[in-house]
């Protein structure tokens, strides 16, 4: 009986020093992630990959600038108007025609803010020479598809 009681003590102290080791090292931030590599700027990325000189680059980035100006309070409008509409999930008393009214105020938020980045993204094409407007086509499409993958992969 005495050795089993020994042999625990020692299991149950190994475990204890093995706990404290790890609760220091996650603490003590030893165990983070290797920081990731550092990502272009898409709109550096669209420089580069269609061949932008100074001059179309500079226009470029004042055209982005302005655009994001433009938009950012229309992201604003569109976070709060979700905002109210997912809060009226606590709401019982909530008809459809509450919903539909929300729903629609988001509609109207996110079709504006994607015709005025479609006009952007027009505008900034007619900067370009022919060569450059098709390596901003490919640029365009395949920034819209990044990070989002077909439903139907997923139930495979």
């Amino acid at each position: 009986m005495k050795s089993s009681n020994k042999i625990l003590t020692l299991v149950i102290g190994l475990l204890l020093v093995s706990n404290i080791v790890l609760v220091y090292f996650m603490v003590n931030g030893s165990a983070k992630k290797p920081p990731k590599k550092d990502r272009m700027d898409p709109a550096d990325m669209m420089i580069k990959e269609v061949g932008m000189d100074e001059q179309q680059a500079a226009t470029h980035k004042q055209m982005k600038d302005d655009h994001f100006k433009a938009v950012r309070p229309l992201y604003d409008s569109l976070r709060a108007a979700k905002a109210v509409y997912f809060g009226l999930v606590k709401d019982a008393s909530v008809t459809d025609s509450i919903g539909k009214v929300y729903r629609e105020k988001i509609a109207v938020w996110q079709s504006t803010i994607d015709s005025m980045t479609f006009a952007h993204f027009r505008k900034m094409r007619n900067l370009l020479n022919p060569q450059q407007q098709v390596k901003y086509d490919e640029f365009v499409q395949k920034l819209m598809q990044r990070g989002r993958k077909d439903s139907a992969a997923k139930s495979k």
